[in-house]
């Protein structure tokens, strides 16, 4: 008997195929599977009424539904599958990528806010690391970061403390004999200066023997000062070159701004012997940077000593501070110079880098969208996006990415090329941050806010960490969470709580 033609329906899809009834189904289930790629032991034929058996029926133009994957059957892992509690401290911080805090041991959140903020430094890891003669502290610091990224509970910090040993003997707590609280700008400043001896690092991260050391290449700032006598301005100004690990936010009545308090603090007026007048005579004093590190630390000077009261007391004022900062603005006029060509094509850029950004995640909604609603078993068309939609015209990111490293690299300026550590652009992102809550100086609480991409650093060729997550982790000794960033208005200041009280900002990276 002559063949019979019957339609076969999979995927979507009506295709023609020969069926010769006085062969068994097995024979034309091998002949739907040279078609439509399913193998017959994982087909299912369905017919009008059921499921076609062996002593089914055969009729001409009979239409048939096949239901069945093609293609091989997924592998299973080359690794085996291991759960969470199946896992050791250690591997559940390696697979999840968990930052950990610190115990407080008595008022000692001041050191636990610092040491956090600290880790958005990873260069002073490596250095810490690579280094094969370290101090007391640093060595400590290193152990302390390393037993840190190997565990997921909280960490004792107890390797830590010799710097900062005072006793409370004040009894507030009800406990005598425990740790006295510090300040936290006073801790940073003292961990910087026990961190002067460690060996500076190249590009690669290996350490430079008998070269500049790590806190000056990165760190370290240097200003020029110059001071002019008012009273008599034939006098010679007198210049003066100071390095200096941090700038300050000074915050009086007015003070509405980070930018405008810093500026504030870099022109001073000051009283001081003249010797053209033999007197004593007022100065002005213009403070400008010269010399701009990786890292730029910014202090909020919240506590003023009050002549009333006797003791230090704590300035309330909200003072808005930036994500952003563009350091041109307070530089001397020589290094600014040097700095704006490739300071001003990187801000381009990144405009250019967010509207990548935009055009690509449009795109992928809408192929989500048309994969979503697209029929499983029915031959029907799909809709394509309009071609505006589909970056068709895109490249891969990280060809953008090299082009635009060699663009920005060619407007380096060469004195600013050979100081590595330095920043090559003047532009700041904000990376970490210390509160302080309380209205008393000697008291109250500290917490530290590092970004979230600080602990997901780029692999290969792309960034491994989505660029437009700008959320924080917020460090409260040992307890973490996460911190939108739509709540860092919050910690501006204004009242007793949390008011930002050490800022530090990184360079933005040429790539």
């Amino acid at each position: 008997m002559a063949p019979l033609q019957v339609h076969v329906k999979h995927a979507g899809k009506t295709l023609d195929v020969d069926l010769d009834t006085s062969l068994p189904p097995a024979v034309f289930k091998d002949a739907v599977y040279q078609v439509t790629g399913v193998p017959p032991e994982r087909m299912k034929v369905m017919i009008k009424g059921g499921v076609l058996k062996d002593d089914t029926d055969w009729k001409k133009g009979q239409t048939f539904m096949v239901i069945g994957a093609a293609g091989e059957l997924p592998k299973p892992p080359e690794k085996p599958i291991v759960f969470l509690e199946d896992m050791d401290e250690s591997a559940i911080a390696e697979a999840l990528s968990l930052p950990v805090g610190l115990k407080n041991l008595g008022n000692t959140c001041y050191m636990n806010a610092t040491v956090q903020a600290m880790r958005a430094i990873p260069e002073l890891q490596t250095a810490l690391s690579t280094s094969p003669h370290l101090d007391v502290l640093p060595r400590a610091l290193r152990d302390l970061y390393g037993n840190m990224s190997r565990t997921t509970e909280g960490y004792i910090p107890n390797t830590a403390v010799p710097q900062f040993g005072e006793v409370d003997r004040s009894g507030k707590n009800g406990i005598l004999g425990g740790y006295a609280q510090q300040d936290a700008e006073e801790c940073w400043t003292q961990l910087a200066n026990g961190l002067k001896e460690v060996p500076g690092i190249d590009a690669t991260g290996a350490t430079i023997a008998g070269g500049r050391r790590f806190v000056d290449q990165f760190m370290m700032a240097e200003m020029r000062r110059e001071l002019k006598c008012d009273e008599a301005p034939e006098e010679p100004s007198t210049v003066t070159i100071e390095k200096v690990l941090k700038i300050e936010c000074n915050i009086s009545a007015t003070t509405n701004y980070m930018h405008t308090g810093i500026k504030d603090a870099l022109n001073s007026r000051l009283e001081k012997n003249s010797p053209s007048l033999a007197r004593q005579a007022v100065y002005s004093q213009t403070s400008r940077l010269s010399r701009l590190p990786s890292y730029l630390t910014v202090h909020m000077v919240r506590f003023a000593w009050r002549r009333d009261i006797g003791k230090k007391a704590k300035i309330m004022r909200k003072v808005k501070f930036a994500s952003e900062f563009d350091a041109l603005e307070v530089v001397t006029d020589e290094l600014k110079s040097k700095l704006t060509p490739v300071s001003s094509r990187l801000k381009s850029i990144e405009k250019e880098r967010a509207e990548r950004r935009k055009v690509r995640k449009r795109t992928r909604v809408v192929q989500e969208a048309s994969s979503s609603s697209r029929p499983a078993e029915e031959n029907t068309d799909v809709e394509m996006a309009p071609a505006s939609e589909v970056p068709g015209d895109l490249e891969e990111e990280s060809v953008y990415r090299k082009r635009e490293l060699l663009e920005l690299e060619g407007l380096v300026d060469d004195d600013v090329k050979n100081d590595f550590g330095c920043s090559v652009t003047g532009l700041y992102d904000l990376v970490a941050i210390v509160t302080h809550k309380g209205a008393d100086a000697d008291a109250g609480h500290y917490i530290g806010f590092v970004k979230k991409s600080v602990f997901h650093a780029k692999s290969g060729d792309g960034p491994a960490f989505d660029e437009d997550d700008e959320d924080w982790y917020k460090f409260d000794d040992d307890k973490v969470s996460v911190f939108p960033k739509e709540k860092l208005g919050t910690i501006d200041g204004g009242g007793e709580d949390a008011s930002a009280y050490v800022l530090l900002y990184r360079s933005k990276p040429l790539a």
